[in-house]
């Protein structure tokens, strides 16, 4: 058969599928790839596909919907490049990631291997210019963190951390010199970052109350205390450390380097969240760290608040990715598990828990591409951060549990997500500022009257 001839019949098949498959098609593969691929097959390979198409319909099989969480299309607002990337990270993440993904979770293991497969997606420090990084919108930013989320909430933490936190705090607080020296290798992902602020006895009021400090004594930095749930931090080459200087009681940020004498990393054991995330308790115990590794624009707690205000709004992506896992899981789960002669997706009840997940979820996503195109004109501020932050983790902890329940008992098993992303969406509620607190910063905003307690 000519190239002309199958080109004909694939023309043929697709006529077989109405305009919105055609559309989720288009959304889910490049169909000029496809049609050149359909092309190359030679006549047996071609009959045999004609062949399953044709005894698909002789059997009358109902053709579903894909399993597709973007029910407003958002996805087409953006361009060829960013689709493309979103793609390349979704297909990592499916192929690399999922496979191993509740072995290491039930084991409570890091997968090193992956660091090396991460780097050829080019994807760490998107948002920032110079250095190597990508200097792409913050929207992509999102995207990326969504869609590693969407498969494993404990990798996209990983990432977060090390791209967010790490990465940022040097972009935002860094001299030219300490950007040089770190920022290119940690684009590549050749050297891993942590982030340390919350302690054993301090977590929403790192801000005025660190126990952790610092003091200049004539040659070096001297930090004494200790750091908590500090993710990466057992494995990673930097950390930064933010404490109170003793003499000026105002908050200062340090690059301390594995290998700095005094460092301590203990890993944390018995979580019930996270499992692959390596978090640990932090002692420091006059450990000295030179002038050159102070984050020289690192002057007060208002500069730590840069790089949480500029991460936290992909924290809220991250819930969004969680509830999208979850939601896509159970809504495909659904279609295969029949009870009385029927797949329980067809019934009433059902039908209205997966409403109900996806009304939350297009809300969520449509709050957070806004959130992101803010973040992206230069207008974001602390409590459009915090906004999504509450919202996204309270409406993720509702889509999680609809997902276990039209799960029924196998809602608990591994085998099917779903208890995963349960179990991960209790540490996104918590992490990157508490419900409550992030709540208060909006009240203070909308009210004018500040509700913390001073």
């Amino acid at each position: 058969m000519s190239f002309f001839g199958k080109v004909r019949n694939t023309i043929n098949l697709l006529k077989s599928v109405d305009l919105d498959q055609l559309q989720q098609i288009n959304k889910q593969i490049d169909l000029s790839e496809a049609m050149k691929a359909l092309g190359t097959l030679d006549d047996r390979q071609l009959k045999g596909l004609m062949k399953m198409l044709k005894t698909k319909q002789q059997k009358g099989e109902k053709e579903l919907p894909p399993t597709d969480a973007d029910f407003y299309n958002l996805d087409l607002k953006l361009t060829k490049e960013q689709r493309e990337l979103q793609m390349k990270v979704r297909n990592f993440m499916e192929k690399e990631v999922r496979p191993i993904a509740n072995d290491h979770w039930n084991r409570a293991k890091f997968p090193f291997e992956i660091i090396e497969k991460f780097k050829a997606l080019n994807i760490a420090g998107v948002p920032y210019e110079g250095y190597g990084c990508p200097n792409l919108p913050f929207l992509m930013e999102g995207i990326i963190a969504q869609e590693i989320a969407r498969v494993d909430v404990s990798i996209s933490t990983f990432f977060g951390v090390h791209s967010g936190l790490a990465m940022g705090s040097i972009y935002l607080c860094g001299s030219e010199e300490q950007k040089k020296e770190w920022l290119p290798q940690m684009q590549k992902l050749d050297k891993i970052g942590a982030f340390g602020l919350t302690e054993p006895n301090v977590g929403s009021g790192a801000a005025g109350g660190l126990e952790t400090t610092c003091k200049f004594d004539g040659e070096n930095w001297v930090i004494n205390g200790q750091k908590k749930w500090i993710g990466n931090a057992t494995f990673a080459d930097v950390i930064i450390i933010w404490a109170r200087d003793i003499d000026s009681n105002q908050v200062k940020g340090f690059l301390v380097r594995k290998e700095n004498p005094g460092f301590k990393a203990e890993k944390m054991e018995d979580k019930m969240a996270l499992r692959i995330v390596q978090n640990a308790l932090i002692t420091l115990t006059d450990c000295k760290v030179p002038e050159s590794d102070r984050l020289q624009n690192a002057n007060s707690f208002k500069d730590t608040a840069k790089v949480l205000r500029m991460t936290r709004a992909g924290v809220a992506w991250q819930a969004v990715g969680c509830a999208r896992g979850a939601y896509e899981s159970a809504l495909a789960y659904t279609k295969k598990r029949e009870q009385f002669g029927r797949p329980i997706a067809s019934y009433q009840l059902i039908q209205n828990h997966l409403v109900e997940m996806l009304s939350n979820l297009t809300a969520m996503q449509t709050l957070v591409f806004r959130l992101s195109e803010m973040q992206d004109q230069d207008m974001l501020t602390d409590e459009h951060a915090s906004l999504a932050k509450v919202y996204c983790s309270m409406r993720t902890r509702d889509v999680v549990s609809r997902a276990r329940e039209v799960l029924g008992g196998n809602g608990i098993l591994l085998e099917h997500d779903v208890a995963r992303f349960v179990a991960d969406a209790e540490a996104i509620y918590s992490y990157e500022g508490t419900k409550e607190i992030n709540s208060l910063i909006v009240g203070r905003a909308i009210t004018g009257f500040s509700a913390f307690v001073s």
